[in-house]
């Protein structure tokens, strides 16, 4: 059974379809049911190209092909891609700017129908180009590519304005879900409350709020596998929910993550019957001033929101009880392109000295004429690591005699607050896939699909395509470090709270 669940994770987390084992270890049994706890109430919508959220993912992921992935035998490389849809992955032509990739043959969607190279660039062009009315937070992911065309039906042809490192992971992305062009063209939305896929399981019901099934598709383009029969996930928004699942048997996995004093519990109460693993999420936590009302229009009171959280001296404290981990900036810290921690310190927020930083956010709210004022804080109601954040910031922030209360809501409902603009200030997450920081620090853009904070800048936009487009290292970082300065401290649109969140998933065995 462990070697059964460990060969599940790339499904929901990265690949989207069992690999194959290395030929030393043990052949996997086959057959059974996995039942897993997804750490939500249930996914905003089941559209994946519209969504950003580990609970979409973590509810339909199995259902799905990808034209490329993550090299599921290598899942933490950040240039290890291998074919799903495609037969080989090809190499770019035109000085790097065409990519033709020939699509495998014989491939089904669930309802008999055959997959072809035009469902292939529909689905592509729902991404990169979304009709009118349509949301895509990662069509900003794809500003490099020009168009992209199916010459005849088994081959699909990407052609860029430029070249760039960044094309592949946007590529692999476990979000890029493959589509049907018939429901397409018939409703750009249709997938939204729908699931229709070629991947290695079949939509076998929800119960909404409870459980999603799946069951094991026979016509898998993949001899030989799924492994599993099936699969159960159960929506569990509360942690301890969870815990009592996986502590009874009940539940055999998490996907997402529990902080270490849970892990520790869970490890202690159950013993050698758990498996963990552990290693850093590509995800730092954010809080977003709505720059549509005032006073969060002013960038003196969003320094001040920032000035007033001690990064470095309560966030360790916070890491005992909650799935935060790494202080960081705007780049997977450790990444070549991250910033040092001394130069982290140049920036506000992450000064050394708190008190100094507390100080100069006490002067800029009176001079904005904002000191003390009250506001909302709009969270997610899942409490890893949303809670335990927004208690974390409201407590910070009342060091600076500012009034916050927090409103929690399901995340369907955050989700839909976030995107009319109906909020104050709003906690939520910059959560990415292959670390690619030239495409993590899209989030920071006024240019990117879910730009929730409603800002606008010319300066920001204007960096980030110097970024995308310089090929020397050393003068890419240098421009990184300009465009992280300007965003979290000349303007402050977003206040990165953490970076490298620290996760754990728990395996019964």
């Amino acid at each position: 059974m462990g070697k059964r669940l460990r060969l599940w994770a790339p499904v929901l987390c990265a690949a989207l379809a069992l690999a194959a084992p290395a030929a030393s270890e043990e052949a996997p049994k086959r057959g059974g049911t996995l039942t897993y706890v997804i750490p939500a109430d249930a996914p905003p919508s089941f559209d994946a190209h519209r969504e950003t959220t580990f609970a979409t993912i973590h509810s339909a992921a199995p259902f799905y092909s990808l034209l490329i992935r993550v090299n599921p035998q290598n899942p933490g490389s950040t240039t290890d891609f291998v074919c799903d849809l495609c037969t080989e992955m090809p190499k770019p032509t035109e000085d790097g700017k065409t990519y033709a990739f020939k699509i495998r043959q014989g491939v089904k969607f669930h309802d008999g129908s055959p997959l072809t190279a035009a469902d292939v660039v529909a689905s592509w062009q729902h991404i990169i180009f979304p009709p009118e009315g349509v949301l895509s937070p990662r069509e900003s992911h794809f500003v490099m590519v020009d168009k992209v065309e199916a010459p005849d039906p088994t081959t699909v042809v990407f052609r860029l304005k430029f070249a760039t490192d960044a094309f592949l992971p946007a590529l692999a992305g476990p979000y890029n879900w493959i589509y049907q062009k018939t429901h397409l063209d018939q409703d750009p939305r249709w997938y939204e409350k729908n699931i229709l896929g070629s991947g290695p399981f079949k939509f076998a019901g929800i119960e909404t709020g409870q459980s999603i099934k799946g069951v094991r598709n026979p016509d898998y383009y993949y001899p030989g596998l799924p492994y599993l029969d099936g699969f159960v996930g159960i929506y569990a928004d509360k942690q301890a929910v969870r815990v009592a699942a996986l502590r009874s048997d009940r539940a055999a996995i998490e996907f997402r993550g529990l902080p270490p004093s849970v892990r520790d519990e869970l490890v202690g109460a159950v013993g050698d019957k758990i498996t963990v693993q552990e290693s850093d999420w590509n995800c730092g936590s954010l809080i977003e001033p709505n720059h549509k009302k005032k006073p969060f229009d002013d960038v003196r009171v969003r320094r001040a929101l920032t000035l007033a959280i001690d990064r470095w001296g309560t966030a360790p404290e916070l890491a005992k009880i909650a799935n935060v981990h790494t202080v960081g900036g705007i780049v997977f810290p450790g990444a070549p392109l991250a910033a040092t921690n001394e130069e982290l310190h140049e920036v506000a927020g992450f000064w050394r000295d708190i008190e100094k930083s507390r100080i100069e956010a006490r002067r800029l709210l009176k001079e904005a004429g904002a000191e003390g004022f009250s506001f909302e804080l709009l969270n997610r109601n899942v409490d890893q690591p949303y809670k335990y954040n927004g208690n974390w910031v409201i407590d910070e922030w009342s060091k600076i005699g500012l009034k916050v209360t927090q409103k929690v809501a399901p995340t369907g409902p955050w989700f839909e607050a976030m995107r009319s603009g109906n909020f104050d200030v709003v906690l939520t997450g910059n959560c990415q896939n292959v670390v690619n920081p030239l495409l993590d620090v899209q989030r920071y853009l006024p240019t990117y699909g879910a730009n929730y904070g409603q800002f606008e800048d010319r300066q920001a936009s204007d960096l980030y395509n110097q970024m995308l487009r310089e090929t020397d290292f050393t003068k890419q970082r240098a421009l990184m470090r300009v465009f992280e300065k300007h965003v979290l401290d000349v303007q402050a649109h977003e206040i990165s709270c953490s970076g490298g969140t620290a996760w754990c998933r728990t395996i019964h065995m």
